[in-house]
């Protein structure tokens, strides 16, 4: 089984920026010793999760809820086994709990049921 532990999370100022890091251990079962695909989501107070990005294995390839392009970049270290979400010109509607994700796929999926292994989150707080 792979467990995945967030960390970065903390208050910030509009406009400010955070980076958030996410680490698996662990094993798949298969070729590769972390998630082929990895993913940030968040659940803002009172409303439902939401997919903020993910990325394929090589980091060739990304994918973004249109309200965040721009601002945040999905970035992973294989060899660290992390994921990191760089999160720029933050807004008071950024303000949630976030959480890492990974499946065992390669398809870079933004479907929260798609994801196997979950972190526990960690909480982001945009002050205006």
């Amino acid at each position: 089984q792979v467990q995945l532990v967030e960390s970065g999370g903390e208050l910030v100022q509009t406009g400010g920026s955070l980076r958030l890091s996410c680490v698996a251990s662990g094993h798949t079962d298969g070729p590769t010793d972390s998630p082929l695909t990895m993913a940030w989501f968040r659940q803002p107070p009172g409303k439902e999760r939401e997919s903020v990005a993910a990325i394929n294995w090589p980091g060739s390839f990304t994918r973004y809820l249109e309200a965040v392009k721009g601002r945040f970049t999905i970035s992973r270290d294989n060899v660290k086994k992390s994921v990191y979400l760089q999160m720029n010109s933050l807004k008071a509607e950024d303000t949630a709990v976030y959480y890492c994700a990974g499946r065992s796929g390669g398809y870079v999926s933004l479907e929260d049921r798609d994801y196997e292994w979950w972190g526990q989150g960690t909480q982001v707080t945009v002050s205006s």
